[in-house]
């Protein structure tokens, strides 16, 4: 089997013989209400330091991105735009701009919509930061996730620049913080998972937008709610990160979005980073071979 085939079982392809249905997340943002209690619960959980609280003029949200200490990030996104169900955009959540200051437009009156989602490590199927590791430190689960081992990570930061979302990162913090220096990542609670558990995240949500489950479920699952939304004309509900053919071979944690990927700050074609260096490197090798026969033929002829 070639090292890019699309495949839904990356489990088997890391060697992990009887291994369970692929695992994953479905982060429904049509529904996320922006709590931050799963962010709270992954920190709690997993043992995460607290990675600072100031104020970021950025709406409701003081956390700004996923990194080392920030495992689940709920991003707050204000669009000063119409929201009206029949021109594809969900009617809600929205509030004036200003109190008496609505304007109309075509008969709707315009205010900010809030498009919040709760983002996270993508698991992705081809994992660019599994196949930059020196040490062996990022692994593949039988969960089919991805997680980092605390205690062989060399914290040599390859893995940083290779993911395409920019997901992982070394966490930094004062003398004694845990894991300083370490690459650090969600690991979709693989320590609940092998006693059954569901992930602290999708635990602690209220309003079940992020969802655990089988990953095959979870597409059907969260097709069926496109096709919902779609039915009550919020054209512009789509799924990000559930199909197997795009660029990362599929996401073990995918989305719904009520916009572009752009504005939720997602790359809207996500590729493996490393998908071309076989190619690279057989074309850098018979340029190497190239030269050495060149030279070798240039010492034969010298020689004669």
């Amino acid at each position: 089997m070639s090292r890019w085939t699309r495949t839904a079982d990356p489990a088997a392809d890391a060697g992990w013989k009887n291994a369970p249905p692929r695992k994953g997340f479905f982060t429904d943002s049509s529904i996320c209400i922006g709590c931050k209690a799963c962010e709270v619960a992954c920190k709690e959980w997993n043992g995460i330091p607290e990675d600072g609280l100031e104020m970021l003029g950025m709406s409701y949200d003081n956390t700004g991105s996923l990194g080392a200490s920030t495992w689940r990030h709920v991003a707050f996104i204000e669009q000063p735009r119409r929201a009206v169900a029949a021109s594809g955009l969900t009617p809600l959540p929205v509030v004036a701009a200003r109190p008496g200051e609505n304007r109309s437009f075509d008969g709707a009156e315009t205010g900010i919509r809030w498009l919040m989602s709760s983002d996270v490590c993508k698991h992705c199927t081809n994992a660019a930061c599994l196949d930059v590791c020196p040490t062996g430190s990022l692994m593949r689960t039988e969960f089919g996730t991805v997680v980092v081992q605390d205690d062989i990570c060399n914290g040599c930061g390859y893995c940083i620049p290779a993911c395409p979302f920019g997901v992982i990162d070394r966490r930094q913090g004062p003398p004694g913080t845990r894991n300083v220096g370490i690459a650090q990542k969600c690991t979709l609670c693989y320590d609940r998972l092998g006693d059954g558990m569901t992930p602290a995240c999708a635990q602690a949500c209220p309003t079940q937008s992020i969802q655990y489950g089988d990953l095959d479920e979870l597409r059907v699952r969260a097709q069926h709610r496109v096709d919902a939304l779609h039915a009550a004309g919020v054209a512009d509900a789509q799924l990000y990160g559930a199909d197997p053919n795009d660029g990362i071979g599929g996401a073990g944690a995918f989305f719904l979005l009520l916009d572009e990927p752009e504005v939720y700050g997602l790359p809207p074609d996500p590729v493996v980073t490393t998908r071309d260096l076989p190619a690279m490197w057989r074309t850098a090798a018979i340029a190497g071979a190239t030269l050495l026969a060149g030279a070798a033929v240039a010492f034969v002829r010298a020689r004669s």
